[in-house]
């Protein structure tokens, strides 16, 4: 599927999207917002257009932004219409939920003739009700019956440039349907857990739900939902698929819990790391461990690119790979040393 320029599915990267939380007819406001997404690194965007004065603002959206611009729309058949006349790269649409055929072959028409894929999005708090009835309640199957009945809807209408999701609150719940879905389709797989909630536990939810479908070889969009600031949904995003090892992004830094053996303050130290890496900037994919002493920290970081290991109270010893570079340093310049090494191997930006 080809989205505005952006490739979903087959071997295509796992692509990160997000979705404004501005009016969407403000045209001035949902652009500054976008455009702060993609200096975060959003790859596709969505806005609701819930009203005609929001599709209506698709187009000079578009022409202010850098990435495909996807139009959520529900009910009002002729707001997807609209937005298609503007030029939107991709409608999230349920065909179920928009009237008679008729209506639905007319969303499906435009669709084809203007090249826009549409994503089929299935939420568990808005399942039909004959399938809640079905099966007690909001299950997995009843988000896949209810995602492959909207498909048919649309395969009636000679439609098949589709993208699926199948969301819930319920991680469980959530990872089921998905994986169950998987083995029914080949369609393209947007991955979400909907309504997490704030950033503590909603990134926690996410990296669940998510992250672990990621890991079993499923999905191949994301958005990681929270009740924030839409950037620190990409920031999410990118931190998941750093995780599951299928992005890399920036240096990966790794640390031990700590316990009695550490002899310097390593949570503080750990947390300095981190502060640098970021404020300087550093964008290299580099594998960098923080080890508390010399039982295990040697063994425990032997695949990351630098070390820095407890070597006795208040002294630090520096690895480039495998290799001790120095040892016994004092710990008030080795945060210093380590930053220092790192960028004279060239391990500070990308060329």
């Amino acid at each position: 599927m080809n989205i505005g320029g952006v490739v979903i599915g087959g071997d295509a990267p796992v692509a990160i999207q997000s979705m404004c939380n501005t009016a969407t007819e403000d045209v001035a406001a949902t652009v500054a917002q976008i455009l702060r997404l993609e200096q975060a690194g959003c790859q596709i965007i969505r806005v609701a257009v819930p009203t005609m004065e929001a599709a209506a603002a698709i187009g000079a959206i578009k022409k202010a932004i850098h990435i495909p611009l996807v139009a959520d729309i529900h009910f009002d058949y002729r707001l997807a219409l609209r937005c298609a006349a503007e030029g939107v790269d991709k409608i999230r649409i349920n065909p179920g939920n928009i009237g008679s055929h008729e209506r639905v072959r007319a969303v499906a028409e435009t669709c084809r003739e203007h090249r826009i894929p549409i994503r089929i999005g299935v939420n568990g708090g808005s399942l039909e009700k004959p399938l809640l009835a079905k099966y007690g309640g909001v299950t997995a199957q009843a988000l896949v019956d209810s995602a492959m009945g909207h498909v048919q809807l649309l395969n009636d209408c000679g439609f098949d440039d589709i993208c699926l999701s199948v969301k819930c609150s319920h991680v469980p719940t959530n990872m089921a349907a998905y994986s169950l879905l998987s083995r029914e389709t080949d369609y393209p797989l947007h991955l979400g857990v909907t309504e997490a909630g704030t950033p503590e536990m909603g990134v926690l939810k996410s990296a669940i739900g998510i992250g672990g479908l990621l890991c079993q070889g499923v999905g191949d969009t994301i958005r990681v939902s929270l009740t924030a600031d839409p950037v620190e949904e990409v920031i999410a995003a990118k931190k998941i698929l750093q995780a599951a090892g299928i992005r890399k992004s920036g240096p990966d830094l790794i640390s031990c819990p700590t316990c009695g053996r550490t002899q310097y303050p390593m949570i503080e130290i750990a947390n300095e790391v981190e502060r640098r890496l970021k404020e300087e900037g550093f964008k290299k994919p580099v594998k960098i461990a923080i080890m508390g002493c010399i039982v295990n920290g040697p063994g425990e970081m032997a695949d990351a690119d630098y070390g820095y290991v407890g070597a006795g109270r208040g002294k630090i010893s520096l690895y480039k790979k495998k290799e001790c570079i120095e040892k016994n340093i004092p710990e008030d310049q080795a945060v210093e040393k380590l930053i220092e090494l790192i960028k004279a191997n060239g391990d500070y930006t990308e060329k």
